[in-house]
């Protein structure tokens, strides 16, 4: 799929668009959450997932999910009004947003989805995807909530612990 501009042109182009201010932080891989937040200097939560939600009627969502938590189903089915939701595969995500799976962000998505915030979000400065691999974007959650109209709500439960 081409674009006329590629994600991260596409990031920093609506992000500018929309009055948002991001900090681009290059980062190394990681091999937990625990080691992207150290390596980023944040706490677990402070790292927000961006995942892309399918909706019954062929439309998708994001929904900002915080570290250590996931999306659940049917608290996030009765904040959006609807009986069915599923998480599309890697190239149906790609396909919805023009963004690859852990670099997905609203921020300059091809299409403009609705965005469902997880409430713990609130308040806080969080890292999110970039648009790219390799780089993590710092954003104000609550800067992020009003540039996109976010509902904000109780959307995720913890994750188990992991021994």
């Amino acid at each position: 799929m081409t674009t006329a501009m590629d994600g991260p042109d596409r990031f920093v182009a609506d992000a500018a668009a929309r009055g948002l201010e991001v900090e681009i932080v290059e980062r190394g891989p990681s091999a937990s959450l625990g080691e992207a937040a150290a390596a980023l200097g944040i706490q677990p939560g402070d790292i927000v997932k961006s995942l892309v939600v399918k909706r019954h009627d062929g439309g998708y969502l994001f929904a900002l999910v915080p570290g250590g938590r996931s999306i659940a189903w049917k608290k996030l089915r009765a904040v959006v009004g609807v009986n069915k939701l599923s998480m599309p595969d890697a190239g149906t995500a790609l396909e919805a947003t023009g963004y690859e799976r852990g670099t997905i962000t609203p921020i300059g998505s091809t299409t403009p989805w609705p965005v469902y915030a997880d409430e713990r979000i609130a308040g806080r400065r969080i890292a999110m995807g970039s648009g790219r691999h390799g780089a993590s974007a710092f954003v104000d959650a609550d800067a992020l909530v009003a540039a996109y109209g976010a509902v904000v709500a109780d959307i995720t439960d913890e994750e188990p612990q992991r021994s």
